[in-house]
C-alpha cells in the first residue's frame, strides 16, 4: 500500500503535432510505499502524517506563501489559517489514485478494470492504459495527463452507440471547454455529449480505442451521460467486487477493493490532521479524537506548532515507525488545454498496492 503526493510545477515544453497550441508541464509525483506491517500505532500514524503535512504545505497557494517568505518559512500554526479545504478533496484523490494504479499495472485494480472494459465494452487490444482528464475545481485550466503519446489523430472514443466512431483528438478541446461552458456542450456530437463528465479515458494503446470513464468515491454519485461507459467506485460493504452492468445509468460499474489495514491507517492520520487544523493547530477535544493514539499524535504536533512545517516533519523522523514507508519520486507530463497556471501545488493520493 502507498499514497502519493502530486506536485504541479511549471516546466513548459514545445507542443507536439498532436497537441498543437497547448502548453506542456511536468508534475512531480512522490510516492510513499508501505514496506512493513504496522507495528506500533502511534509511530505508524506519525510515519503517515509526515507526508500529509508536506501535502498540506504544498497545497497552499503560491502567492500566499510568498508573502511569508516561502514554504520553508511557514510555521505549523499557520497551516489552518492559510489552507482552504475543499469538499471535493477526497474525490479528486480517488480519481488520481485509480489512474495511477492503472498506469502502474497494479493487479488489484487492473484485473477488475480489464474485465469491465473488455468483457462489457468489447474494447479491443492488449495494452491497457489510462488518460487522466481532470478539470480543476479551483481554476480555469484543464489538466490532461497523456504521457504525451497516448492521444493520437487516430484515437477513437467508443461511445457504445451506433454510428461513425468519434475521434478523440478532434474533439479534445471541445470536451475540455464543455466542462466550464455549458454552451460548448451543444457543439459536441450527441454520442459523446456527456463525455466532459469523464475523469479518465481507459483504452488500449495498440488499438487506439478508448472509453470515457467516471470515477466516484461515492457510488451513489454515479450518473448517466451520453458517451460515459464505465464507472469506477469503491466496493460497498457486503457487495461483490465483480464488475456489472447498471442499466439504469447505462454504465459498466467497476467496484474496487481496498486493503483496509493501510487505508484505515491513512484515513486515521488524515482525520488527525483535519481535527488538528480545526483546533487551530492545538490538541483537539477528546470528542474530536477519542482514540488515545490519535490524541498522542496530535499532542506531538501541538508541541511543535511554533516551528516551521519542514522542520517539524524532519523532527518526527525518529518518532516514526522505521521503514514503514519508502519514498519514490518520478514525473508525469501534463498538457494545459487552456487557462492560466494552476494554483494547486500538491495533492495527497492514497493508492492500493498488493503486498505479500
Amino acid at each position: 500500500m502507498y499514497f502519493s503526493l502530486y506536485k504541479a510545477r511549471r516546466t513548459e515544453q514545445p507542443s507536439t503535432c498532436a497537441h498543437r497550441g497547448n502548453r506542456l508541464m511536468t508534475m512531480d509525483i512522490r510516492s510513499e510505499i508501505q514496506q512493513n506491517p504496522v507495528a506500533d500505532e502511534v509511530s505508524a500514524l506519525i510515519a503517515v502524517i509526515r507526508p500529509i503535512l508536506i501535502g498540506l504545505l504544498g497545497g497552499l497557494k503560491a502567492d500566499v506563501v510568498t508573502e511569508l517568505g516561502g514554504r520553508d518559512r511557514v510555521k505549523l500554526k499557520m497551516l489552518p489559517r492559510l489552507r482552504r479545504a475543499s469538499d471535493g478533496d477526497c474525490g479528486v484523490c480517488f480519481e488520481l489514485a485509480v489512474h495511477d494504479a492503472i498506469r502502474r499495472r497494479d493487479s488489484m485494480v487492473m484485473e477488475r478494470v480489464d474485465t469491465a472494459v473488455r468483457g462489457f465494452c468489447s474494447l479491443p487490444g492488449q495494452e491497457l492504459d489510462s488518460i487522466l482528464f481532470a478539470a480543476e475545481r479551483t481554476g480555469s485550466e484543464q489538466l490532461i495527463d497523456t504521457a504525451r503519446d497516448l492521444i493520437t489523430p487516430d484515437s477513437v472514443v467508443m461511445s457504445g452507440s451506433r454510428g461513425r466512431p468519434v475521434k478523440l483528438h478532434r474533439h479534445l478541446s471541445g470536451i475540455a471547454q464543455a466542462f466550464r461552458r455549458p454552451a460548448a456542450r451543444a457543439a459536441l456530437p450527441y454520442s459523446i455529449s456527456g463525455v466532459w463528465k469523464a475523469d479518465l479515458f481507459l483504452g488500449t494503446t495498440d488499438e487506439d480505442r478508448w472509453v470515457a470513464t467516471t470515477v466516484k468515491s461515492n457510488p451513489g454519485d454515479l450518473e448517466r451521460a451520453p458517451g460515459l461507459r464505465v464507472g469506477i467506485v469503491p466496493v460497498r460493504q457486503g457487495h461483490s467486487d465483480a464488475p456489472f452492468r447498471d442499466d439504469s445509468r447505462n454504465l459498466v460499474v467497476c467496484p474496487l477493493l481496498y486493503d483496509g489495514n493501510f487505508m484505515q491507517l491513512f484515513y486515521e492520520a488524515w482525520n488527525i490532521a483535519q481535527q488538528f487544523l480545526a483546533a487551530d493547530a492545538r490538541v483537539p477535544a477528546e470528542v474530536a479524537l477519542p482514540s488515545p493514539a490519535a490524541r498522542q499524535v496530535a499532542r506531538t504536533l501541538a508541541e511543535r506548532r511554533e516551528f516551521v512545517v519542514i522542520d517539524v516533519v524532519e523532527a518526527l523522523v525518529p518518532l516514526a515507525q522505521p521503514e514503514l514507508l519508502q519514498s519514490q519520486e518520478h514525473q508525469a507530463t501534463v498538457i494545459l488545454e487552456r487557462g492560466d497556471d494552476t494554483d494547486v501545488q500538491l495533492v495527497v493520493v492514497p493508492q492500493p498496492k498488493k503486498t505479500s
